[in-house]
């Protein structure tokens, strides 16, 4: 009879069995290889605008190109301006705003359509606004309280607030991030992912870019603790209309 040869006999059920899963894997591995990276987890930029390649201060150049094409935006959070400390909730567009800003003493509404500047609140805020014009004795306060008053062009209130309601001016000083810029680490922003963008340590805050669709700024980190903002409802529309005539306080060139 003759030798059997060294290799030629029938393999274990275990060598077969472990040949079988190397193989399996291989061919796994071939057939995602453009989802993953090798084997070993999910590529971050699978399935985003591709912003998270790129340097941070494209990304940050991109944002606010973003943020200055677009129609509307909404903004929501706290902001520092002047020491004084400003709650914002504003829907702004390219012809106007509204919304309301809330101070440490009073809360009220702007409203901008076109050139015309609207400010509603109670008589407690024009009896005790010190700020120039506004501060208003008790009979005229009380004239004030809850109707729209058109506030003059050359009043210091009107310098003073329509800042907040002007979209491309208030987004060019809000997202300006200086120093020098690192991007930081990817997360979400209500359910959108996100790539930071972070300034030199002390010089600029961080802005968290959306990695899906347009590169819309989201969240804005201002440096210093000087506030947190938050930046949604991108090209949504935005209904402007002056308020009824008979809501309307207009005291012509003064306050």
């Amino acid at each position: 009879m003759s030798a059997i040869p060294p290799g030629a006999g029938p393999r274990s059920p275990s060598g077969s069995r472990r040949a079988g899963r190397s193989a399996l894997v291989a061919a796994l591995c071939a057939a995602l290889a453009a989802a993953l990276t090798g084997c070993g987890g999910q590529d971050p930029d699978a399935g985003t605008n591709g912003v998270g390649k790129l340097p941070a201060a494209k990304i940050e150049s991109k944002a606010r190109a973003a943020a200055r094409s677009a129609r509307t935006v909404h903004l929501s959070g706290n902001v520092v301006s002047q020491g004084r400390t400003y709650k914002l909730d504003m829907s702004l567009a390219k012809d106007g705003a509204k919304g309301e800003l809330t101070t440490k003493a009073a809360a009220f509404q702007l409203l901008r359509v076109g050139d015309a500047l609207y400010l509603k609140a109670d008589a407690a805020f024009w009896a005790g606004e010190k700020g120039g014009a506004s501060g208003a004795p008790g009979g005229a306060a009380t004239k004030l309280d809850g109707k729209y008053v058109k506030v003059p062009a050359a009043d210091p209130v009107y310098k003073r607030f329509s800042g907040f309601t002007d979209k491309d001016a208030l987004l060019a000083g809000l997202l300006a991030l200086h120093g020098k810029l690192t991007p930081g680490e990817r997360g979400d922003v209500g359910g959108t992912r996100t790539i930071r963008v972070a300034a030199g340590a002390g010089a600029g805050g961080a802005l968290d870019v959306s990695l899906e669709g347009t590169p819309y700024p989201l969240r804005l980190q201002r440096a210093g603790g000087a506030g947190v903002l938050r930046l949604d409802d991108w090209g949504k529309r935005v209904d402007l209309r002056a308020p009824a005539k008979g809501q309307v306080v207009d005291y012509g060139s003064k306050i």
